[in-house]
């Protein structure tokens, strides 16, 4: 098992950054892929972005790639995500997850990921 505790949601203007931090614990070896998903309200969740554990490659959606950050910090095994030029249309609840399969198909489907995090609310103001 793998636990995910996100951190760092709230009430930002547009134009304005947050970072967000998930803290993994328990088998954290066994997670290939760490990303982030947000779900705004009558929405399906939706991909934002991803990283492979090993090497740190990411992927980003369209939609926030120039804008977000996904980046690792090996020692403390959490993931972050930098989040700039914030816009009222990325209003959601932002979710940690935790991927074991190491092949590269279906980064943005949410059910390829085995570990989820409970999120956290991000608001932008226009």
């Amino acid at each position: 098992q793998v636990q995910l505790v996100e951190s760092g949601g709230g009430l930002v203007q547009a134009g304005g950054s947050l970072r967000l931090s998930c803290a993994a614990s328990g088998r954290t070896f066994s997670r290939n892929f760490m990303g982030w998903f947000r779900q705004a309200p009558g929405k399906e969740r939706e991909f934002v972005a991803v990283i492979r554990w090993s090497g740190g490659t990411t992927y980003y959606a369209d939609s926030v790639k120039d804008r977000f950050t996904i980046s690792r910090d090996n020692a403390e095994t959490t993931v972050y995500l930098q989040m700039n030029s914030l816009k009222p249309e990325d209003t959601a609840v932002y979710y940690c997850a935790a991927r074991t399969n190491l092949l590269l198909r279906g980064l943005w489907n949410i059910n390829e990921y085995d570990y989820w995090g409970q999120g956290t609310q991000v608001t932008v103001s226009s």
